[in-house]
């Protein structure tokens, strides 16, 4: 008789044994597609081990056989177990991680591929990492990918949206002369592209974050491009990141890693300095820009008590640029007009009922809304809590910063850049640039000077990675100007400008290094967080509080609970969050320290999951 070990895309760990049926005993094979009941349900399971022996007494049969040729060849199933031993899910959910949304429901495959070649290489190969600085990144990728194609292997390129995927299809199919394919997530032809990746011996894939997953068979080269970019990091559970499952997939398959960026990611540089990274440096075309840092504390005592949102000096310095008919940006990170709005006379802050947070003022659309959800409302005329008369608007977004250079200079042309107008084109459209962070996904944008307000907000985070990110943010503006960035701050003297001032981005890595390494942070530690919601508070609370009890119980080596507190946000869409931070010397070892102790754990209506290493 022939068992099949199957396992299902359900936060359940561990295979599941079936029997299988005599007629299907010479055509099923590991990898493949089968229905099964699972407490009373028809659901699919993925067959990751066949064998003659068993210890359960009474067996389910498999109801029927979906896939005759498998659709995961053995590196994917290893890539999934690693993945899965990683970040705190089952086997199943990572792999239906990796599938098209068709394929997870059940969908047959059309055709057979089984002929195709799979990544199988003959001998344990060193993962070589790449990093690449300055504006210029692509000649380096389509040079990778050409000799990646002249050893007939396969490369996966992934950027962090579908606008700048498209763009750099168009080029690297022109210059290597293959058929180069685009795959994201929801796409209409989703499964229609994974069929044609998977049957070419060797080809490129262009994607998105989920692109890392894409089928391709001979696996020679990944290459991520700015790898910093928040949108690598899987949202819903897993919450995987894309450049660790790269470095997985490269481990696997005796591949090569890419990491493009302006700026190192903090983990990138402490491998470097360990001599597991080689960096490749390509210096900027034009200059590094002249960096002057605005202490807001040693202003004068009339600018300090009006408050302004523009300093003397940059003013002066907008005036100075727009002479010669310059082009000034103006970045906040912030959108709308006003980021609280309050009664005058009780001071109560006007909230989403949904989040619980401010609600934000958008002055175009005379609306209030919400930036978690998609809830807005009309502006009151009165107070709903003591029906006064007055609302207070305070704080600054882009509309605010908008409203105020105009005032200042009338005669100028000034324009909002949002996502949908980022191009070379917007430029020549005004004087004056408004934007957020955004603006430095977008190449070919070019200033004279770059103003930065309100970065205290980013630096000031309750985050510890707050300062790299804010250094990312900055290094991006220095692409968009060869000539002069001003940023306004209350904390000048922060290494994170000090090495901007200097041209020296290894100052603020050693400082960071020195501050994580005394707290044991990332890189030298991994964090873990686990959250869990639901629709009642006092239940959620008391459930975070019962489970950092019993995770706190064993004293294990390695690791540590570091805290309990409520989510940041707490309340989310009508969701109600906590949370219990975690330390651990290893994901892995972290991974099956929670595996065992939240099996045990059972809380009706509250949802928990797993974020190993949260950005």
């Amino acid at each position: 008789m022939l068992y099949a070990n199957v396992v299902l895309g359900l936060p359940i760990d561990g295979a599941f044994d079936y029997l299988v049926p005599y007629e299907l005993e010479s055509k099923i094979k590991i990898g493949a597609r089968v229905w099964v009941n699972f407490r009373a349900k028809k659901k699919v399971a993925y067959v990751v081990g066949l064998n003659n022996k068993t210890k359960i007494k009474r067996l389910k049969e498999i109801t029927a056989l979906i896939d005759e040729a498998p659709i995961l060849d053995q590196p994917m199933l290893e890539l999934a177990k690693q993945l899965a031993g990683y970040y705190c899910c089952s086997w199943g959910e990572a792999i239906e991680t990796a599938l098209p949304d068709e394929l997870r429901k059940g969908k047959p495959v059309q055709g057979d591929s089984s002929s195709a070649t799979h990544c199988a290489p003959s001998g344990k190969k060193e993962t070589v990492l790449l990093f690449i600085q300055g504006a210029e990144r692509l000649p380096v990728y389509l040079r990778e990918i050409k000799n990646a194609l002249a050893a007939q292997q396969s490369a996966i390129i992934l950027f962090s949206d579908i606008t700048a995927a498209d763009n750099a299809r168009e080029i690297i199919q022109k210059d290597s002369g293959v058929n180069v394919f685009v795959a994201f997530r929801k796409q209409p032809n989703e499964l229609e592209v994974w069929q044609k990746i998977r049957e070419s011996e060797y080809g490129v894939v262009i994607g998105t974050r989920s692109g890392i997953f894409a089928p391709v068979n001979n696996l020679g080269l990944i290459i991520i491009d700015q790898d910093q970019d928040r949108v690598y990091k899987q949202e819903q559970a897993p919450h995987y990141h894309a450049r660790q499952v790269a470095l997985m997939r490269a481990q696997i398959c005796a591949a090569k890693v890419v990491l493009g960026n302006y700026a190192p990611t903090l983990e990138s540089f402490y491998l470097g300095q360990q001599g597991l990274l080689k960096f490749e440096v390509i210096p900027p075309e034009s200059a590094f820009p002249e960096i002057k840092v605005i202490d807001a504390r040693r202003l004068s005592y009339a600018q300090r008590k009006s408050k302004p949102l523009f300093s003397k000096y940059l003013i002066d310095a907008v005036s100075a640029a727009l002479l010669p008919k310059g082009k000034v940006l103006l970045i906040i990170n912030r959108k709308g007009f006003a980021t609280t709005a309050s009664c005058h006379n009780c001071r109560a802050a006007l909230k989403c009922p949904r989040c619980n947070i401010n609600l934000v003022f958008h002055f175009e659309e005379d609306k209030l809304k919400c930036h978690h959800c998609n809830f807005k409302m009309e502006v009151p005329k009165i107070c709903p809590s003591c029906n006064a008369g007055y609302i207070k608007y305070s704080g600054i977004g882009t509309e605010k910063v908008e409203s105020e250079i105009a005032r200042i200079f009338p005669q100028a042309r000034i324009r909002m850049l949002e996502e949908d107008n980022l191009n070379p084109a917007a430029c020549s459209a005004a004087d004056i640039f408004v934007a957020t962070g955004s603006v430095v996904k977008h190449q070919g944008l070019k200033f004279d000077l770059i103003g930065v307000l309100a970065i205290d907000n980013e630096l000031n985070r309750v985050d510890f990675r707050s300062a790299e990110k804010t250094f990312n943010l900055l290094m991006g503006l220095s692409r968009l100007t060869s000539k002069k960035i001003i940023i306004q701050s209350a904390n000048a003297n922060h290494y994170c400008f000090q090495a901007l001032a200097k041209n020296d981005p290894e100052l603020f890595y050693r400082e960071e290094l020195k501050q994580r390494k005394q707290l044991n942070f990332a890189p030298f530690k991994h964090m873990v967080l686990i959250k869990l919601r639901g629709t009642n508070q006092d239940k959620v609370k008391k459930s975070a509080g019962d489970l950092f009890a019993r995770l706190n119980q064993p004293k294990t080596a390695g690791i540590k609970m570091l805290s309990f507190n409520s989510g940041q946000p707490p309340k989310l869409r009508n969701n109600f969050y906590y949370q219990i931070l975690m330390r651990a010397s290893s994901a892995e070892k972290a991974s099956h320290f929670l595996k065992l102790h939240l099996k045990e754990a059972r809380y009706s209506g509250i949802i928990v999951t797993v974020d190993v290493d949260p950005i």
